[in-house]
């Protein structure tokens, strides 16, 4: 592959963002430009009012293979400062915020995944809001294999989707979790013959709906869950506030009382 080819590519039609990691002769691991190119990608994407939801797959014969230890370990230390190195505009590293931009965006993302999903790979696939997965993929929790933990915000998704002590097991052990077993303890949302088009079809049904009702509904699943009672219905309260009488809530009530198609504004 051409080092020009670009490590992630983007296509937006009809309000889906098409995102593919694009380094199918490494099963696109995880080098250093791929690394910035997947936060570069998120932080385009959280600004284009456009996107009302997000597919993130892989080319090739996988979805992530994790880190690629031959490109850092030829950048020597510098490579490891710069993956390690934190901007002003997040609490997250490079590393981490390549997972954690997916969490953050406004829109919900659905990872489609296949083949090998592991280390790094399945840290990026769990920061999306939903997983649907091919019969032949094989996820793992590997870190451990090299003498390291979850680094790229799994310490924030890994822990939420499944019991605490299957999630500790999948970090002490770094064992391989196939599909169908990751389907049963949370890992992945749904198995699927054709994960990539069974994402778009979901996404485009997704992004069919008010696009302000979409992102405050990924901001209730975000915000919610650790917050008391009455701090989760006053975020319930403010959230529908912001929504009740607009042009786009007007247009969804219209359009299902008319049992037409709505015709929805892209947030400003």
């Amino acid at each position: 592959m051409s080092p020009d080819t670009p490590r992630v590519t983007v296509h937006i039609d009809a309000g889906v963002a098409d995102v593919r990691l694009n380094r199918p002769d490494k099963r696109n691991g995880l080098d250093l430009a791929m690394f910035l190119a997947l936060v570069e990608v998120g932080e385009q994407l959280a600004q284009d009012h456009s996107v009302r939801c997000v597919v993130l797959s892989g080319a090739g014969k996988a979805f992530c293979a994790g880190l690629d230890w031959p490109a850092f370990l030829a950048l020597g230390e510098e490579g490891s400062r710069r993956l390690l190195a934190r901007g002003p505009e997040s609490p997250a590293n490079l590393a981490q915020r390549a997972g954690w931009v997916w969490s953050e965006l406004p829109v919900p993302v659905i990872a489609a995944i296949h083949g090998s999903t592991l280390g790094g790979g399945l840290q990026l696939a769990l920061a999306c809001d939903l997983r649907i997965a091919a019969p032949d993929t094989q996820l793992s929790v590997m870190e451990i294999r090299y003498g390291l933990i979850p680094d790229m915000s799994g310490s924030q998704t890994l822990f939420k989707l499944v019991r605490p002590d299957l999630a500790r097991e999948l970090v002490y052990t770094g064992r391989l979790v196939a599909a169908d077993e990751a389907a049963n303890i949370g890992l992945v949302t749904r198995i699927a013959a054709d994960p990539h088009a069974e994402a778009l079809t979901l996404a485009r049904t997704i992004a069919s709906h008010s696009p302000q009702a979409i992102r405050a509904g990924k901001r209730l699943c975000n915000e919610a869950p650790p917050l008391d009672v009455a701090a989760s219905f006053k975020l319930e309260t403010d959230l529908q506030l912001g929504l009740l009488a607009t042009p786009n809530q007007i247009e969804a009530v219209q359009a299902a009382l008319g049992k037409r198609p709505p015709v929805f504004s892209d947030p400003e």
